[in-house]
């Protein structure tokens, strides 16, 4: 992927300090997708491991496949510096 992110080209017209803010995070999307019993097994499993609330992930969605359903949860994370992924 030669591009992973592309900058919005409204990005620069940005002029108050929320929009610099909001710029300088990323957009997460974590999607559990499967069976409707499933899906609430793993959103509770990632509350008792402290990774998000079970009222933060969306309500079960209709998935692609007949039988499964899906739910997201939306995390902005703060832009840390620069980072090498281990090993290179």
């Amino acid at each position: 992927m030669s591009q992973e992110f592309v900058s919005d080209e409204n990005e620069s017209d940005c002029q108050n300090s929320d929009s610099a803010a909001i710029s300088e995070q990323d957009v997460l999307l974590v999607t559990v997708v499967g069976s409707p019993q499933g899906v609430r097994e793993t959103i509770l499993t990632l509350y008792r491991l402290g990774f998000a609330q079970v009222g933060d992930w969306s309500p079960l969605q209709r998935a692609a496949n007949a039988g499964q359903v899906m739910s997201v949860l939306i995390r902005r994370k703060v832009r840390s510096g620069h980072t090498t992924p281990p090993g290179k």
